[in-house]
């Protein structure tokens, strides 16, 4: 089983890694340290102090705050709440449900017909990155994506106990 260091770690997640190592990585079983490594990768790159409990997507993760509280928040410490419920109903939203919305990002004839499908795009109200596209037929519940056990994760899966406030 390999070990990656901290800065093969680091660049994996900058996406600077040639695709034939990471296949290796993603195929290969996981060395032990390579969770609690890319945790505290994550957590030095961002501003606030809370214990990231899992990255969740792109720019987001599951904290823990200091009143015990789990919770997703952004790279910029934008809060979306409890992480048991659907981040994305507090974010900001776009809908590309015509056709020139759909012509500001796709070619003419390339694009989805919206009279079928809609473009969301949720961005976080507090520095307005990107975080999710859905393309769903109109009026399609928003898409609950992932809501992890994770206590089973720590316990089960990890070995650990699940990160308290301390």
């Amino acid at each position: 089983m390999p070990k990656y260091t901290r800065e093969t770690l680091k660049n994996l997640l900058d996406g600077k890694l040639p695709f034939s190592e990471v296949k290796v990585m993603m195929s290969s079983f996981k060395d032990p340290e390579r969770f609690e490594m890319m945790l505290e990768i994550h957590q030095s790159r961002v501003p606030w102090p809370e214990k990231i409990l899992l990255p969740l997507g792109l720019h987001l993760y599951i904290v823990l705050k200091e009143n015990g509280d789990r919770v997703v928040k952004c790279d910029c410490g934008y809060e979306f709440g409890d992480y048991r419920k659907n981040w994305k109903l507090n974010a900001l939203v776009y809908v590309r449900d015509t056709e020139e919305k759909i012509a500001e990002i796709y070619p003419k004839l390339m694009g989805p017909d919206p009279r079928w499908m809609e473009i969301r795009e949720y961005y976080c109200p507090g520095c307005s990155t990107q975080l999710e596209v859905e393309s769903v037929p109109p009026g399609y519940p928003v898409i609950f994506d992932f809501k992890p056990d994770i206590d089973a994760f720590y316990e089960k899966w990890l070995g650990k106990p699940v990160p308290t406030v301390e």
